[in-house]
């Protein structure tokens, strides 16, 4: 009898490690430096980068209303591991032609009470990505209570971060907007001074590997999400976002009827170069809509709003900046809140006309605002419904406007989420281009809508206008901004002062500023420049800015570390410009390597012998030796621009 026990314990032994082994599976990049190990009873994954642990046991998962899926899930199937591959055309990114390949998993799980999920991993040589799939067909709508995904950093690894701030704070109850200075080179566990957490993309480092957590493919069937204000032993969770942010009697967290596919979470791995010339941004997010899109033009405008502030939108000087555009050979021209008060729908129409003739396009400031915050700029309550859009975006078409700038948004709840979808869709109709400002990270809807030329979601070059505390962080921060908030999504940071900001010591010098028109990424770039600040600079600035392209066709990273410094290469047909900042008040001697562009002569613009640091420029012939290598010094919170061709 006690020999049947044992065989029977034996049997049931053997089963049990086979149907362990069967949960359990690896899956590869295509070059195999990228391990991905998931235990889908456990429901764990761990990620290993060259044989190196940068992701121990980390939880997957979802908590529906309905069902719990983060236990006690049995294993159906795993799919065989196929091939993935995508390739597609942006004109408003780091890279023009884009290609993706990824090895691809799926194991399909089934929880005690028979319901269905699926997870999904994508692994590529510079990450991976994975998601939940829900493949039942049900009408009745299902609500998501939470999602267990973590990512579980290793001891000692390092986080450069941004808190999201806490709804209905700051200036007229307009927060979360992804506006707030980066925390840098922490320990991983140091918690958020927000309760609302950290904001996307969130950026790590273990030993010499660099990861970079984001997320795509955020349809209007979800919330936005975030890493939690906690992170107890490194392990980071998702954060679904606070009551207050989602429109009223609209969904907060995630709801939806079946079939249902959540967003994919993203991870890039691998060297600095790696992450900083990575595309799983908009890989994983949604391929375009199929409508007309033959009106997108990325593009330059001039702006007044953020150094002459409200008294500005007037008609005159709205005027002079349509002029100002016109001489720079600039697309756009911004006019800014209250313009509806203070030159009427009337008057922008005439300005629209005048702007036509010197081939310049218009642009629109909106107030989003229903009754998340107490905002008094207007136009204001004319976007809240599909019928009142479809009014106003056609009278835009009639008068000629080329796109809308829409501020204060209220956070990233689900109904928010669809809120962003509903405009870019009704705006694409009516050929209107969107700047959201006061926004969330935009998560790839570039791609799936190619009329989103840019996103706010930053600290930028409004608030160094408003406070010195700012201006005094502005090098760092402006690294930090152009290294992560930048690395996958267009960045409105409204960049660029040559001369000076009223009441407010720049710590930057003029090559710094000129240099962040290479650095940062926008479909349109809202330059801050005013037109007598622009009368100041040397006329080779002026060529320079009026022969600056307005999208990339290829990227390459040089050099650089978070909030230090930061050098790119960005390519136009057969002309390369390579610029670089120094987020530290230090001096630096670089060693680049450019090989690429070895023995070829260019123009470098860079920072003159005066030291007052507003308008100081020197230009002059450099070559590059046939080595490739480039040796170059810059001054502490300096810039420099070289253009090749």
């Amino acid at each position: 009898m006690k020999f049947i026990y044992l065989l029977i314990f034996s049997f049931l032994s053997v089963l049990n490690a086979f149907a362990h082994q069967n949960s359990t599976q690896t899956i590869l990049s295509p070059d195999k430096n990228i391990a991905v190990t998931i235990d889908a009873s456990q429901l764990f994954y761990s990620v290993k980068f060259k044989d190196k642990t940068v992701l121990k046991n980390s939880k997957l998962g979802i908590v529906r209303e309905d069902e719990d899926f983060t236990k006690d899930l049995k294993v159906l199937k795993v799919a065989q591991t196929k091939t993935i591959q995508d390739n597609y055309v942006m004109l408003n990114a780091k890279r023009k032609d884009i290609s993706y390949t990824a090895n691809q998993l799926k194991i399909e799980t089934k929880s005690t009470s028979g319901k269905l999920m699926n997870m999904v991993f994508q692994v590529s040589n510079d990450g991976l990505a994975f998601r939940y799939e829900f493949p039942e067909k049900d009408k009745e709508v299902k609500k998501i209570k939470s999602e267990s995904t973590s990512f579980h950093f290793v001891e000692g690894s390092k986080a450069w971060l941004q808190p999201k701030t806490n709804a209905q704070t700051g200036f007229e109850h307009t927060n979360p907007s992804y506006e707030a200075h980066y925390m840098m080179d922490i320990p991983v566990g140091r918690p958020s001074n927000s309760e609302n957490g950290w904001v996307y993309p969130a950026l790590f480092k273990t030993d010499n590997v660099w990861l970079m957590i984001t997320e795509a493919g955020l349809e209007n069937n979800y919330c936005g999400t975030a890493l939690q204000q906690f992170s107890p032993n490194g392990e980071y969770k998702i954060n679904f976002p606070q009551a207050a942010e989602k429109i009223k009697d609209g969904a907060l967290n995630p709801q939806s009827s079946l079939p249902w596919l959540t967003p994919w979470r993203i991870i890039a791995i691998g060297d600095l170069k790696t992450i900083m010339e990575s595309t799983l941004g908009t890989d994983l997010a949604l391929p375009a809509k199929k409508m007309d899109m033959s009106f997108v033009k990325p593009g330059k405008s001039s702006w007044s709003w953020v150094l002459e502030k409200d008294g500005a939108t007037i008609y005159p000087v709205q005027k002079k900046y349509i002029d100002y555009a016109a001489d720079m050979n600039w697309q756009y021209c911004l006019i800014d809140a209250n313009w509806d008060e203070t030159i009427g729908y009337d008057s922008v129409k005439l300005l629209a006309d005048y702007a036509k003739q010197k081939n310049v396009g218009l642009l629109l400031w909106y107030n989003s605002a229903g009754d998340w915050n107490t905002v008094k700029f207007t136009p204001k309550d004319k976007l809240l419904t599909h019928e009142s859009r479809e009014q106003e975006f056609s009278r835009l078409q009639k008068m000629g406007i080329k796109g809308v700038k829409i501020d204060f948004f209220g956070g990233d709840g689900q109904s928010m989420i669809a809120y962003y979808h509903d405009i870019l869709e009704d705006a694409a109709k009516y050929q209107l281009l969107v700047n959201f400002h006061g926004a969330t990270l935009p998560r790839g809807w570039h791609r799936t809508y190619p009329n989103l030329m840019t996103a706010e979601a930053i600290y930028g070059y409004e608030m160094i206008t408003f406070g010195q505390d700012a201006a005094n962080k502005a090098p760092s921060h402006s690294v930090m901004s152009a290294m992560v908030r930048n690395a996958f999504d267009p960045m409105d940071f409204t960049p660029m002062v040559l001369n000076k900001i009223p009441n407010i010591k720049r710590t930057t010098t003029a090559a710094f500023e000129l240099a962040t028109s290479i650095t940062f990424l926008s479909g349109i770039q809202h330059y801050a420049e005013t037109p007598s600040g622009m009368a100041t600079v040397p006329p080779f600035v002026k060529t320079f800015l009026k022969a600056m392209p307005n999208n990339w066709d290829d990227v390459k990273f040089i050099d650089g570390y978070p909030g230090k410094l930061y050098v790119v290469a960005r390519r136009t047909g057969n002309k390369w410009y390579v610029a670089g900042i120094n987020g530290e008040k230090i001096e630096k001697q670089l060693s680049l390597d450019l090989s690429f562009l070895k023995n070829k002569t260019g123009q470098i613009i860079s920072s003159g012998k005066n030291d007052d640091g507003y308008n100081s420029f020197d230009n002059k012939t450099i070559k590059i030796a046939d080595d490739g290598n480039l040796k170059l010094d810059l001054k502490g919170n300096d810039g420099f621009i070289m253009v090749f061709e």
